[in-house]
């Protein structure tokens, strides 16, 4: 380290000229030095010194191109380490012998592999919700953001009906049971390419791909009868039920149909719960 600092004023931006000058001057000192000698003592023989100094300089442009392409791993660790730095993805660099630079290129590679495994973990976190593993309010907006919708779509909320009376008579431990349980029929009840995720508290999300709103309340209404058939779990003595609103989705703006499907949600709830509304209704 300190014979690289020392020699940091030869090429100060070039690591690859720095070497050059090195090796040139440390192979040319025996040329230069026999014709020092000859000079000295009258006895140069030019033509083979000019033999001599043309296969040096054959041998320097070899030298050079040859300190290039050694280097080329070491310029691609680096970009790679750059990549990993700002943010983004680096594809697997190729692998090397069992010298020093193989050495790098697997070091960064395993850099690589951790520093994306970490991204994945920590994005899967920001997007799911803990309790339930459904995505969160972050996850699904962003899961609708990047799904195409061609024919139309429509937006659930569904709220669990009278879960603060679940948690004050049973206790928290069995309120975050239910929402599991919840969120396990909720996905069961959907199709495959259908969106759910947890809204918030006991509130739920549903968008309901390529399907219009009286579609997407049978499906709902069908979720409904499951669950009184069987119950994720008994309130005095019932089954515990929900509520939801629904409204179409057909603009790219979602918070217009969220806001339309929570006052669904609102008349379902002043209607008596365990029912499904539409916006239209």
């Amino acid at each position: 380290m300190r014979f690289y600092q020392a020699s940091s004023f030869l090429f100060p931006g070039s690591y690859r000229l720095r070497i050059f000058t090195i090796c040139f001057v440390a192979t040319h000192l025996p040329l230069l030095s026999l014709i020092g000698w000859e000079l000295w003592n009258g006895q140069a023989d030019w033509t083979s010194t000019i033999v001599v100094l043309l296969a040096t300089l054959a041998g320097t442009g070899f030298a050079l191109a040859a300190i290039h392409a050694l280097l080329v791993p070491l310029h691609i660790a680096s970009d790679a380490l750059g990549q990993l730095e700002s943010g983004g993805t680096v594809e697997r660099l190729p692998t090397g012998g069992r010298d020093v630079i193989g050495r790098l290129l697997a070091s960064v590679n395993r850099a690589a592999q951790a520093t994306d495994q970490l991204v994945r973990s920590l994005d899967d976190r920001a997007n799911t919700d803990p309790l339930t593993g459904l995505r969160n309010r972050r996850g699904f907006l962003q899961a609708v953001a990047q799904r195409r919708l061609d024919k139309g779509a429509a937006v659930a909320l569904i709220d669990l009906d009278h879960f603060k009376r679940v948690n004050d008579a049973m206790g928290h431990g069995e309120g975050d049971r239910v929402l599991i349980a919840f969120a396990a029929a909720l996905e069961a009840g959907l199709r495959r390419h259908d969106l759910c995720g947890r809204w918030g508290g006991e509130e739920f999300v549903v968008l309901f791909a390529d399907v219009d709103v009286a579609e997407a309340m049978l499906i709902l209404d069908r979720l409904t009868f499951q669950m009184e058939c069987n119950p994720i779990g008994l309130l005095d003595g019932a089954p515990i039920t929900f509520s939801a609103g629904v409204a179409n989705f057909d603009d790219p703006a979602l918070e217009d149909a969220i806001q339309r499907a929570d006052r669904a949600l609102y008349a379902a709830k002043s209607q008596g719960r365990n029912c499904v509304r539409s916006d239209r209704v």
